[in-house]
């Protein structure tokens, strides 16, 4: 049962992991410290997509799911309604380098924006 529980909430703290790494420059643009967890973790969430990278988090849900006696992902909400938003059927290799690269795109406009900012104000602060 510990680990059933274990497993649905490395699947929670996956999803949200993924929408960190898709929305969290928008977090930055708030609060400009978030870029210090956003670049590393968006970093990470495209070379798993675009390089076909396992990522951990999968690993040690599949591990958890083999110590709770299961042998797939059946019966509650996560797995109904999470885990198909996570690993959506039909996911082919050029699909996994479309949302990388969308991944991408979102993150270099936001932190784009972010790096016109601050030079924007710098400039404001620097006399000529």
């Amino acid at each position: 049962m510990l680990y059933r529980i274990a497993a649905d909430g490395l699947v929670l703290f996956h999803l949200s992991f993924i929408l960190f790494v898709l929305f969290g420059g928008l977090l930055v643009l708030k609060w400009h410290r978030v870029a210090w967890l956003h670049l590393p973790a968006a970093t990470w969430g495209v070379m798993v997509e675009v390089l076909h990278l396992s990522c951990p988090l999968t690993y040690w849900e599949n591990l958890m799911r083999h110590a709770a006696g299961q042998t797939e992902y059946a019966g509650g909400f996560i797995e109904h309604y999470v885990w198909p938003i996570i690993y959506p059927a039909g996911l082919t290799p050029q699909i996994q380098l479309a949302l990388g690269s969308v991944v991408l795109a979102i993150n270099l406009l936001v932190y784009g924006r972010l790096i016109r900012q601050w030079q924007q104000r710098r400039a404001a602060r620097v006399p000529f």
